[in-house]
């Protein structure tokens, strides 16, 4: 048995006597309580360079459920078979519980990276005192109970760069424009190797689709390649109805054309270390079936080049014949990190998971809505009141904003700016109050200044609400705080908040961030994994690439993709990936998050694309003010909408029973264990029970 740490291997058919060394290297001997049980699995799904099976579980030998101590398993002998065993010491009285996952681990780093994972809300389980399986009978790699569940990794170690080329982004001379072009994007090492030799930019193979050929090109064999490979997964994943699956590159690249939004997904262990190589090809008209396209030209990025967690870069091509500039070309990087702070384990996870029961649930909109538009709600939009008030009429989740102050606190908040009264006076004019970005103050000044809504700041009409100076009706309440005060079985919809840029070249609200993505977005869930407990969790955003971060930066709450679609309400976003609904279902599929928050005011215009959501596996919520009518929250519900985010639960929610389907489940889970500890009772008191326990 070997662990991901690189413990010494020991023979798989060790005697029941012992068992194979842990993270230490020291033997372990069995005791009464525990037994040897080969583990093998059938392994249906292709596995590229550098990727191992492994075991994980909730013992000790099984590594507690955690990455770093799992165990690799080894491949059958036999050349034809791909099936992977492992034996291992697991508890005798107890039930054992454990997943499979596909992994790789970088020699020069030594810290494992989890590809593919089996995420069953029920693990796979061997009961107290079972008996092996025979040698014959194995496990199949994610399918469990008829059901299939495999998802891709989250990070550990390493760091996600995905490469957005976006509607053929090539600025050529005039006889180039109208050729399609073939993007392929390799990593390359820069780390100078242990024999002291110059083998700055080196290809890489990581892939069996990768052979030679799409670098004969370069002269990446002369620079010492044999030896000197960045450790990298090289993949990429069109947005269209008939890919939207992130796969190994083809060996000459993808076609980037006038309507295609490629994403080229790059795992690197080394991040430093790695720089980008990206080859450009054609295929010319007279060419055969069989003829390779032609080598247009390429560009090396350094990773000195990407100066923050997003952006874009507008670099030249170099001609591949004759070295010279060929043109340009322009593309969006983004750079995801893991959390420093989260020590992610492999229990369980709800990313893609959605009971059936849960259709049609009442989401309160900021709580209990809008506070600062016509007909709005009495009690100040996102306090810790308002949302409470919403769980008190039935609500089975609460939506709000979450973004940070100055000194990087997460508060619940719409607006990005925010107004500040200069004078205490009883009527306030136009020059008595100074717009600022919330982000430019800490908590404590939110706290304690008086600041008034962006809506109160335009118009100098002050909204007065009943017990404004009780706590809980305060504005910037605390996540923490939020997390605390809310029954626990009341569902939350964190919407984060980030402003978007417009196809203008605009920023909404004028506003444009400062601080970095990553950072941002770790605050956010160092608090949510500090203080949810076992809460109902989804995540959303208007931002695709905020949407990636929460998706890969943790392995346990769910990530929806908001959108505005077709609109005439809202200006359209230069990211195009949230304009229509079709395109974001494309982004949600191929990042793997739960499903997309639709702008209702789409859905009215054409009701077939909720069938388009959910007939690709997604799930779907609806936002929008079309929703704060009993007649449009019913007809929605009828569609087969997950969830209504609404305003005034208090007056539009028609549940008879005012308590959230969470809550509701739980007490039947309860009814249900109390059954089973009845009927085991009544076991028990039987006569023919007692008169066995009577004669032992």
């Amino acid at each position: 048995m070997q662990r991901l740490s690189f413990a010494a291997e020991a023979p798989e058919e060790a005697c029941d006597a012992m068992l194979a060394p842990p993270v230490g290297g020291a033997r372990h001997y069995l005791s009464n309580t525990e037994r040897t049980w080969k583990f093998s699995v059938l392994m249906n799904h292709d596995m590229i360079t550098n990727e191992k099976l492994a075991l994980v579980g909730n013992c000790e030998s099984l590594g507690n459920w955690q990455l770093s101590d799992s165990v690799l398993m080894s491949k059958d002998e036999d050349e034809d078979s791909n099936v992977w065993s492992v034996s291992v010491q697991i508890p005798r009285e107890r039930s054992t519980e454990y997943r499979y996952l596909v992994c790789a681990v970088d020699p020069d780093v030594g810290k494992p990276i989890v590809r593919r994972w089996e995420t069953h809300l029920q693990p796979r389980q061997i009961l107290e005192l079972a008996n092996e399986p025979p040698r014959q009978c194995y496990d199949i790699f994610g399918s469990l109970n008829g059901s299939e569940k495999v998802d891709r990794g989250w990070l550990s170690s390493e760091r996600i760069v995905q490469l957005k080329f976006f509607n053929a982004p090539f600025i050529w001379k005039q006889r180039m424009k109208r050729r399609l072009l073939y993007v392929k994007v390799t990593p390359m090492n820069l780390r100078i190797p242990s024999n002291g030799l110059d083998n700055n930019m080196i290809a890489c193979s990581i892939s069996p689709l990768e052979d030679s050929l799409s670098n004969d090109t370069h002269d990446t064999k002369e620079n010492g390649g044999d030896g000197g490979t960045a450790f990298a997964f090289s993949e990429v994943v069109v947005l269209n109805a008939e890919d939207s699956v992130i796969r190994a590159q083809s060996q000459f690249g993808t076609a980037c054309g006038f309507n295609d939004l490629v994403i080229f997904h790059l795992t690197v262990s080394d991040f430093e270390s790695t720089a980008y190589l990206i080859d450009l090809y054609a295929y010319s008209s007279k060419a055969n079936t069989d003829d390779p396209p032609h080598h247009l030209g390429y560009h090396y990025v350094l990773p000195n080049l990407f100066k923050s967690s997003e952006g874009h870069l507008e670099v030249a091509i170099t001609c591949a014949s004759r070295h010279r500039p060929l043109g340009m070309m322009q593309f969006g990087y983004l750079i995801v990190k893991p959390v420093p702070s989260l020590n992610m384990d492999m229990s369980i996870s709800y990313q893609r998971y959605w009971n059936d029961k849960w259709q049609g649930l009442d989401v309160g909109h900021r709580g209990s809505g809008t506070s600062f538009k016509a007909n709005a709600s009495s009690i100040r939009e996102n306090t810790i009141t308002s949302l409470k008030n919403a769980a008190d009429h039935g609500a089975d989740m609460v939506e709000f904003d979450v973004q940070l102050s100055k000194d990087l606190v997460p508060v619940i908040y719409h607006d990005f700016m925010i107004y500040v009264s200069l004078k205490s006076k009883n009527s306030l004019q136009e020059h008595d109050f100074l717009a600022l970005p919330m982000r430019e103050l800490t908590l404590e000044q939110l706290k304690n200044l008086k600041v008034y809504h962006t809506a109160e700041g335009q118009s100098r009409e002050l909204r007065s609400f009943s017990n404004d100076d009780l706590q809980e009706h305060q504005p910037f309440p605390q996540l923490t705080d939020v997390l605390d005060a809310i029954d626990p079985h009341v569902g939350f919809n964190i919407e984060i908040k980030w402003s978007q840029r417009l196809q203008d070249g605009t920023m909404e609200e004028e506003f444009e961030h400062v601080i970095d993505r990553n950072l941002y977005v770790d605050c956010i869930l160092d608090v949510v994994f500090r203080r949810a407990g076992k809460r109902h969790i989804v995540f959303s955003c208007f931002d695709p690439d905020i949407c990636t971060m929460l998706r890969y930066k943790q392995n346990r709450y769910p990530v929806m993709f908001l959108t505005i679609g077709v609109t005439e309400k809202y200006k359209k976003y230069l990211d195009p990936r949230g304009n229509r609904i079709e395109t974001a279902v494309f982004n949600s599929l191929a990042m793997e998050l739960l499903g997309i928050v639709a702008h209702t005011e789409d859905l009215l215009r054409d009701p077939t694309q909720v069938n388009l959501v959910k007939n690709r596996g997604l799930v779907v919520f609806c936002w929008g003010d079309d929703n704060n009518s009993k007649d449009t929250i019913k007809m929605l519900k009828d569609l087969g909408l997950h969830a209504i985010i609404y305003d005034k639960m208090d007056v539009l929610a028609s549940k008879e029973i005012k308590q959230s389907v969470f809550l509701l489940q739980a007490k039947d889970s309860q009814k249900e264990l109390l059954k089973l500890q009845a009927l085991e009772m009544g076991k028990m008191w039987h006569p023919s029970t007692q008169s066995s326990l009577n004669k032992a």
